[in-house]
């Protein structure tokens, strides 16, 4: 069993950062790919970031390559999501999710996640 505990969201202005943080707990924290998912009124939950178990392989959604950045601590068991300029259609609850199948995480499959965590507020304004 693993719970998943996101933190780190806020209001920003547009060009600004934030890193968000997701503590697990579990000791099998260190063997599960995670991912971040963002889900922004009326649209529906995308992936934005995945990463390995190890985190040696990582993963991207188009809109946020070269400005986000997924990276893990498992002596932490937290994975981070830092966000860098920032820009008003970053807006949404952001999510961490993990699962036994990397892969699952890069399709962006949501109902096939194992876990999910309830979600932090990201705003950017313009």
């Amino acid at each position: 069993q693993v719970q998943l505990v996101e933190s780190g969201g806020g209001l920003v202005q547009a060009g600004g950062s934030l890193r968000l943080s997701c503590a697990a707990s579990g000791h099998t924290f260190s063997s599960y790919p995670m991912g971040w998912f963002r889900q922004a009124p009326g649209k529906e939950r995308e992936v934005v970031a995945a990463i390995s178990g190890s985190g040696l392989s990582t993963h991207y959604a188009d809109s946020v390559k070269g400005r986000f950045t997924i990276s893990r601590d498992n002596a932490k068991n937290t994975v981070y999501l830092q966000m860098n300029s920032l820009k008003p259609e970053d807006t949404a609850v952001y999510y961490c999710a993990a699962d036994s199948s990397f892969g699952t995480i890069v399709r962006g499959i949501t109902s096939s996640m194992d876990y999910w965590g309830k979600g932090t507020l990201v705003t950017v304004s313009s």
